[in-house]
């Protein structure tokens, strides 16, 4: 039986499933789930594009008995909004992400190589991965190292407020953490002479609470996506890099990044919800039906991409994958996260001249919505 949902962790090969399903059934009623998957590009693109595809809400009405710290960050998040309040939180997020100042990812980077490499090697996604994006970040809004060691520590538990369904033990540690999160972000962020700016352009339609809660929450969100989207890029790109032998320069290292996404991606799929009907070629999505929107199939589409399965860092038109989105749901750190993988790769292959890969046989962690190492052991000399 053809099912759209399944962990990375218990399959080897997603793409064979996207391959077959995008020929077959591109787009496809899921009974046991009762969701509709959408395999390829024109109608992923359709759907991220539709007004009338909404981001589901996560923790309806508190279901989960989230604190307000909790509640308050999930409700102002731009990446979980619709219609105006999407319109004005993604505003509020463009300002706060121009903002960020420059910081020197080679040194930040070398310091977390050199605090865990052992006998030459490292896993790359424990040691770099999961700390280098948090720690750009929040190095760009000038966050004290003792905060920044705090919020890395708390990071893995932090992620899990973006679970649509979380257990009690995970509930309780994001009202734990929420509350001191909240606290140093806005002691961070309140003195800055751009918020300063941002309340005054700001003033006109919001209140100067609700421009407060905004950016907090949505720096907070910076952070969780820094972390899982910037964990999965880097990790990805590494190992595409190192299979394919594409990193003679910077610039080939960039074209190798944008493929990846495209070929390799670290999110896989989406979800939307039905405002009202939806037309997709023949079949009716119908209002309040749920949608995944496989965005990796799509990235293999052959109608879309030449030699869809073959990577190549020549091919036109990579950079039109739809890893990041597109339209007005398109993330706000797509050029970020690809510099700063940029970046990182082409110091590690420059500090140290050989990097090679200690597992080919990679295992995933056991999610849904995104294909993420668990760990990349490599040796440096």
């Amino acid at each position: 039986m053809n099912t759209t949902l399944f962990l990375q962790s218990n399959v080897p090969d997603p793409y064979t499933i996207y391959k077959s399903m995008l020929e077959k059934n591109p787009v496809f009623w899921d009974e046991n789930s009762k969701t509709w998957a959408v395999y390829s590009y024109e109608y992923c693109v359709e759907i991220l594009k539709n007004p009338h595809a909404l981001i589901p809400a996560i923790n309806l009405n508190n279901k989960q008995k989230l604190n307000t710290y909790a509640v308050t960050i999930l409700n102002n998040l731009v990446r979980l909004s619709n219609g105006i309040s999407h319109e004005i939180n993604r505003e509020i997020a463009c300002f706060l992400f121009s903002n960020m100042t420059s910081v020197n990812i080679d040194s930040i980077i070398s310091e977390l190589i050199e605090y865990d490499v052992i006998e030459n090697k490292i896993d790359w996604v424990d040691s770099v991965c999961k700390k280098l994006p948090v720690l750009v970040v929040l190095k760009s809004f000038g966050f004290k190292e003792t905060d920044c060691n705090f919020i890395l520590e708390k990071m893995e538990s932090l992620i899990k407020i973006m679970l649509p369904n979380k257990t009690q033990e995970q509930v309780n540690t994001i009202n734990k953490i929420s509350e001191d999160l909240f606290s140093i972000v806005e002691k961070q962020l309140l003195p800055l002479k751009f918020y300063h700016d941002l309340l005054q352009i700001k003033s006109a339609v919001l209140s100067a609470n609700e421009i407060k809660t905004t950016s907090i929450s949505n720096v907070i969100g910076l952070l969780i996506q820094s972390y899982d989207a910037g964990r999965g890029i880097l990790s990805t790109s590494l190992l595409q890099i190192l299979n394919n032998k594409s990193f003679s320069d910077k610039a080939e290292i960039q074209k190798s990044v944008i493929e990846t996404l495209r070929f390799d991606p670290p999110i896989h799929n989406t979800r939307r919800i039905a405002e009202e009907d939806i037309y997709m070629g023949e079949s009716l999505i119908r209002r309040n039906d749920p949608i995944l929107i496989v965005l990796a199939s799509a990235n293999r589409d052959p109608q879309k991409f030449e030699n869809a399965l073959v990577f190549d860092i020549e091919r036109r038109n990579n950079t039109e994958n739809l890893t990041l989105g597109t339209g007005g749901h398109a993330c706000l750190a797509k050029h970020f996260s690809i510099s700063l993988t940029t970046e990182a790769i082409w110091f590690l292959l420059n500090a140290y001249k050989t990097v090679v890969l200690l597992e080919n046989n990679i295992e995933y962690e056991p999610m849904i919505n995104a294909r993420l190492p668990k760990r990349i052991p490599i040796s440096l000399k």
